[in-house]
């Protein structure tokens, strides 16, 4: 299974469809938040793919929610933008969350600076910011001999 992982697209609906694109065999496209509008669209575009979402600090009077959990592949993925975990200043918050809600995946935005590690069984990925022509965007595979993530720029 490929998810494609995308955040902070700050209205780049270009850059957005882009990414969907290039990925064909992405089933799923998660959207980390500050985009809202744009993922929405894509959603509405690209029916055969599933779209999850989470709101952004710059999504202002979003409804959806702050975190997401999910079980894609076989695999527990907790998801969020990371501004209600201060992800700016460090990742251990985010970290103890996906921990306490034994995730095999954090996915997490809002730095803008894109990371992928892996730590003691726990695979963490923040695939920067979509948005202009240095966007990077993130793949998920997963698949039965392992998970495998990667960034790639638009």
């Amino acid at each position: 299974m490929r998810i494609l992982v995308v955040s902070d697209t700050h209205r780049d609906s270009f850059s957005l469809r882009a990414a969907i694109l290039k990925q064909p065999r992405a089933e799923v496209v998660i959207h980390l938040g500050d985009g809202e509008e744009e993922a929405a669209d894509a959603k509405d575009s690209f029916r055969d793919r599933m779209f999850l979402m989470v709101r952004g600090n710059c999504d202002w009077g979003s409804t959806l929610p702050d975190e997401g959990f999910t079980a894609l592949g076989g695999k527990n993925i907790f998801y969020t933008h990371g501004y209600t975990y201060n992800v700016k200043y460090g990742i251990y918050n985010v970290v103890s969350a996906a921990r306490g809600r034994k995730a095999d995946i954090l996915l997490f935005g809002h730095t803008h600076t894109a990371l992928t590690e892996y730590r003691d069984g726990l695979y963490i990925m923040n695939p920067g910011s979509l948005c202009g022509s240095t966007g990077t965007y993130g793949i998920l595979d997963i698949t039965p001999a392992g998970i495998v993530t990667n960034i790639l720029k638009v």
